[in-house]
């Protein structure tokens, strides 16, 4: 089933230089870039964009991290993309990723993870329009 998916490459893999090597394996996997741009966000758009997380703990330093500097945001698109992105990307806490996935192989964080992938298909439909509009 082909699917599309929201994709960030938080700040943290802009920083590193990261971006072209990340872009590589989501394309190597067989994921079309359908839309990319780079942008940075203010805190308005960090809590819409994690609307689901603003009243919890640990978003404040989320919310700083995500807003500290550039950052990549791409619409991926494949059989499955998102699950199969979620794979590539690996746990969300960087030291426990397998080998092999991106937090894994690259990200020592469970804050600066390097990347954001849509969990469902309701949260990447949520998210494409966020960052997109109509696409």
């Amino acid at each position: 089933m082909t699917q599309r998916t929201l994709v960030i490459l938080k700040p943290d893999a802009v920083r590193r230089g990261l971006v072209g090597t990340l872009l590589a394996r989501y394309e190597a996997k067989g994921l079309s870039i359908v839309a990319m741009e780079q942008r940075t966000i203010d805190a308005a758009k960090a809590d819409e964009h994690y609307a689901e997380h603003v009243e919890r703990d640990f978003y404040p330093p989320l919310r700083a991290f995500v807003t500290s500097g550039p950052l990549v945001v791409l619409v991926l698109e494949g059989d499955e993309a998102i699950e199969v992105v979620r794979a590539l990307n690996g746990a969300t806490d960087g030291r426990k990723a397998a080998p092999g996935t991106i937090r894994g192989d690259f990200s020592l964080s469970n804050r600066e993870n390097l990347v954001h992938g849509s969990d469902s298909p309701e949260s990447a439909e949520r998210e494409i329009s966020l960052w997109f509009g109509a696409l």
